[in-house]
């Protein structure tokens, strides 16, 4: 196939995954693609809206189905993913672009579909909390291996994350690791400021906030915390130490990033980590629990702590926070790497493996199926 392939893709307006949607169409549309972007749970706000329609070659549709990981049951899943297919076919897609392998497990789509697994309830649980899934999430987790079984391209964004997911799964075939990518804010660093910082889902037990606080507590200098610090089922954080700030936008996460803090993530599972992306690409020095994901992204770069470690962290914190040579060295360091995990680069990477299904290179699931 020479000509770009028009592309039907799936996304929520909630999480990363509008980010991600947005950078990967801004370089697919650059390359000639059309593309019908399809929004599952709440609709996006005017400013998203405005992001979107500045787009060129993008359409976006609200299809007013549930969230996989907000649907009351696989019925819903199912429905959104037959939905999907229909608005696949009147867009005369070449290439099905799911952002949740549920979508693809039961459906019938008129193309080669792509999946990305940018997290799952699973591979979230063999990190945090261990032993079987209870009720609940695995019927979820079902899905999500059927949708990965029956799509034709499985995508994840590291390779550890691939190996997380196709061991969980027991997947015949590895998804393809392709790195996220950010672009940077365009803010201006700033003269140096002494506190320690983290964002995202505080109340998230992955994040592992509970040890950063104990952190906190033995530092000499702030700990601040971007993000919510409750979930949308009644989880909820307090903080005796670190000092929460809230949800803030982009521009107000990228205005205390210009001040090149200590960055820290704690978390007991990563599958990118989007938010150490932002904070390397400001100059930020890394402080980062000792996971595979941190570590494939950020070997040589970052100072690794054992997750559970709130010693290890407070220790780590103050060492950078006292030696400004150092901490300038790693914070360099650290925005030299991200300039390897930026959007184009995701998209390049994803255009060419649309064009490897659609030539042939890469069998299809209908092919094996029937084979």
């Amino acid at each position: 196939m020479t000509a770009a392939p028009r592309i039907m893709m799936s996304c929520d307006a909630i999480g990363g995954v509008w980010q991600y949607s947005l950078d990967l169409c801004r370089t697919l549309t650059a390359q000639g693609s059309v593309i019908a972007l399809a929004v599952l749970g709440p609709p996006p706000g005017p400013r998203q809206r405005a992001q979107a329609e500045a787009i060129d070659g993008l359409s976006l549709f609200e299809t007013g189905h549930d969230l996989d990981w907000t649907a009351a049951d696989p019925r819903r899943i199912e429905e959104a993913g037959e939905h999907l297919a229909l608005l696949a076919a009147a867009h005369d897609a070449d290439i099905v672009h799911l952002n949740s392998p549920a979508l693809a497990a039961a459906a019938d789509f008129p193309a080669p579909v792509v999946t990305v697994a940018h997290s799952c309830v699973g591979t979230w649980w063999d990190a945090v909390r261990g032993g079987p899934l209870p009720a609940d999430l695995a019927w979820r987790d079902e899905l999500h291996r059927a949708g990965l079984d029956r799509a034709d391209l499985a995508i994840a964004p590291s390779r550890s994350f691939a190996a997380a997911t196709a061991a969980h799964h027991r997947l015949a075939r590895m998804p393809l690791a392709i790195h996220n990518g950010r672009v940077a804010s365009g803010a201006s660093s700033r003269a140096m400021h002494d506190f320690a910082f983290t964002a995202g889902r505080l109340w998230d037990d992955a994040k592992n906030l509970a040890t950063l606080d104990r952190a906190a507590a033995r530092l000499s200098v702030p700990f601040r915390a971007a993000g919510p610090c409750d979930g949308p089922n009644g989880e909820h954080i307090d903080f005796a130490a670190i000092a929460p700030l809230g949800h803030l936008d982009d521009e107000a996460v990228a205005d205390r990033l210009a001040s090149r803090p200590v960055f820290v993530s704690a978390s007991l599972y990563e599958p990118f980590g989007l938010a150490v992306l932002e904070a390397a690409m400001a100059g930020c020095p890394l402080v980062l629990s000792d996971i595979p994901t941190f570590r494939e992204l950020w070997a040589d770069v970052a100072v690794f702590v054992d997750p559970r470690d709130d010693f290890g962290f407070a220790e780590a914190i103050d060492r950078l926070i006292g030696d400004a040579r150092i901490r300038i060295e790693r914070g360099d360091a650290a925005r030299i790497r991200a300039r390897r995990y930026c959007p184009v680069a995701t998209g390049t990477a994803t255009m060419a493996a649309y064009r490897r299904l659609l030539d042939g290179n890469t069998l299809p699931a209908r092919a094996r199926a029937l084979a």
